[in-house]
């Protein structure tokens, strides 16, 4: 037998209002059937899950852990069915690192005065793709190579390019770092949402690369001083760390910024984030 969503709703009922009477009134279903939907839960999962009396319901202690989970399902089943219904009254941007950096202040005010009738959600998820791939947003900020098969995207600006450093590196007192002297270190790097690629230095001239996937333990282990770093110029104002600096790296080619959708089903607020997003990095152009 299934384990279903009426059977851990009715579980959740009895607990909270304390009777199958009342739960019966609360479902909307008469007590025999809260009742055989307890029992069937009970069977399905073969532990009991709660203590009976003439007076009172408890949970037993395996009643509780149950309990814990099918609220957070139940809650769960709710949003999913609350997307889907409400269809495009939200916009959820995803990506991996920064959003878009200096700018993602600007752009939630200045899209929440003009379009008020679409929530805008900005959604962490370090994959390639910033959740699209995984459908956990409906657009992506992405500064990586795109599968153009798949998707399709806008350029909405550019960044330059920042060495990360250790404070107490020797390098932190200078205004500016090239390519040939980071060439010399050894480079932190995130190879599956990265910017950051062997393209950048000649074939004799490359970094030492060590791989880490997390912006948090990449900080960490700059912070160390054994190692450096490159990254857009979204980090440097998303992520400012004690122990750390950012420094322009003045030779490498800028990053690009690109807004990226699924070809087929694009949501109908995506040219009104391209739009937007465009203005704020041709604001931002020096």
């Amino acid at each position: 037998m299934d384990l279903e969503l009426r059977q851990l709703r009715c579980l959740v009922a009895i607990v909270d209002a304390g009777t199958f009477t009342d739960a019966a009134i609360e479902l909307g279903v008469s007590q025999a059937a809260v009742s055989r939907t307890l029992s069937a839960l009970e069977q399905v999962l073969g532990v009991r899950l709660l203590h009976r009396t003439s007076r009172s319901v408890t949970p037993t202690t395996a009643g509780v852990q149950v309990l814990a989970r099918a609220r957070q399902l139940l809650a769960e089943a709710d949003n999913l069915v609350r997307e889907a219904t409400t269809g495009h009254t939200r916009l959820r941007i995803g990506h991996a690192w920064s959003a878009v950096g200096r700018h993602t202040a600007e752009f939630q005010r200045r899209w929440a005065a003009r379009y008020p009738g679409v929530d805008l959600l900005l959604v962490r998820t370090n994959t390639a793709t910033g959740g699209l791939a995984e459908g956990l947003c409906d657009l992506a900020i992405v500064r990586t190579p795109i599968d153009h098969h798949r998707y399709s995207h806008a350029t909405v600006g550019s960044e330059p390019r920042y060495c990360v450093l250790a404070a107490d590196d020797p390098w932190a007192k200078r205004r500016s770092i090239t390519l040939a002297e980071v060439g010399e270190r050894v480079v932190m790097v995130d190879h599956r949402t990265g910017t950051t690629t062997v393209d950048l230095w000649p074939p004799d001239r490359q970094p030492r690369f060590e791989p880490i996937n997390d912006v948090d333990d990449w900080l960490a282990a700059i912070a160390t001083g054994r190692s450096v770093g490159i990254t857009p110029q979204s980090t440097v104002t998303q992520y400012r760390r004690d122990g750390i600096v950012y420094r322009r790296v003045r030779d490498a080619p800028p990053v690009p910024v690109n807004l990226v959708w699924r070809s087929h089903d694009p949501h109908p607020a995506t040219h009104a984030a391209i739009a937007l997003l465009t203005e704020l990095y041709q604001e931002g152009s020096p």
